[in-house]
């Protein structure tokens, strides 16, 4: 069922090389696989500038392919003042990503911001930044993410009756 206007939802970290753009490609195969890509547009940005145009980390791609996933043709990009505006949904990766968003955030628009994990089932609020890690916090980035997309994706599903 396609909705009449698309769901449009940002998802965001802090350089948009890592998770950001690990949501965004599990979310949005799962949106491919429930026949919804004309109702739910995703896209990802970083609140830093410090990668843009740069391809997600190579070790996020990685964990990407071992899972079925290809994030390697995704691009940093920095949130923008109208992305506040475009977007349904402009979910954070983390406490200071949502602070971030907050401080940049028109007041009418403040109720579109949500950190991403609120809607997964694992307890957990932030996803961790894996950029400084082992190869290992990355799989932990992805179990994380793979949970909240799923639960967020039915949360949408039923809200906004697109299933």
């Amino acid at each position: 069922m396609l909705a009449e206007k698309s769901l449009k939802i940002l998802i965001v970290c802090l350089g948009n090389i890592c998770r950001s753009p690990t949501a965004h490609g599990v979310l949005s195969k799962m949106i491919i696989s429930k026949n919804l890509e004309g109702a739910i547009e995703i896209d990802s940005a970083g609140t830093g500038s410090w990668h843009l145009g740069q391809n997600p980390d190579f070790r996020s791609t990685r964990a990407a392919s071992s899972r079925g996933y290809d994030i390697s043709k995704l691009t940093a990009r920095q949130i923008t003042d109208t992305d506040f505006s475009e977007f349904d949904y402009l979910l954070a990766m983390d406490k200071s990503n949502l602070s971030d968003l907050n401080k940049l955030c028109p007041e009418r628009y403040k109720h579109k911001l949500e950190l991403f994990l609120r809607f997964g089932s694992t307890g957990e609020l932030s996803v961790p930044d894996p950029y400084y890690d082992e190869s290992s916090g990355f799989e932990v980035v992805f179990d994380l993410i793979e949970d909240a997309c799923e639960k967020f994706l039915e949360y949408v599903i039923e809200k906004h009756k697109l299933g």
